[in-house]
């Protein structure tokens, strides 16, 4: 994606409110004050078995670029980690909110931040066409169960990605 910014001023598809800054957690830190959300987005096969979900391929700038995670971001002031994932989705992954069916949620809790996993299926009758609509990702696109193992994940999402999957389960 062609950056549509003026040289020497910032790039103006990115979305920034009052909620995005770096919190310090220990010997690390963490993106959003507030904490942060991100969309686990899954589709299913006629069966009902899950077949694929959507990813982003981080953008090499970004915190941990290069790895493969679920389209996320800092939360707004006001906004809850369901309507901030949805909104972080369709910034960064061409998800529209309403093509979303919640099942649950996941947080993994570092004391001052957190971050929570929303996840999600295809509703009914909806079609998504993930697709990068922001320059945080190199990539957004279904991927495969079969080939998440093939792919650098990001490490807290390859940890949490059992539990996320079994959230899907029937």
């Amino acid at each position: 994606m062609p950056d549509a910014s003026l040289p020497g001023q910032p790039d103006t598809r990115l979305h920034r409110h009052a909620g995005d800054a770096w919190v310090a957690c220990g010997d690390h830190r963490h993106w959003g004050l507030l904490g942060a959300a991100g969309l686990l987005l899954a589709r299913r096969d006629g069966g009902g078995a899950v077949t694929h979900v959507v990813l982003q391929h981080r953008a090499l700038w970004s915190d941990q670029g290069g790895t493969w995670g679920v389209p996320g971001g800092a939360l707004a002031p006001d906004e809850s980690p369901v309507d901030g994932a949805l909104r972080e989705s369709e910034e960064e992954a061409s998800v529209p909110p309403a093509a979303v069916r919640v099942v649950g949620t996941h947080v993994l809790d570092h004391g001052p931040w957190s971050y929570t996993t929303v996840v999600g299926e295809v509703a009914d009758g909806a079609r998504v066409e993930p697709a990068p609509s922001d320059p945080e990702s190199l990539e957004v696109r279904w991927v495969a169960l079969a080939e998440l193992d093939d792919l650098p994940l990001m490490p807290a999402f390859a940890e949490a990605l059992p539990a996320l999957l079994g959230m899907l389960e029937r």
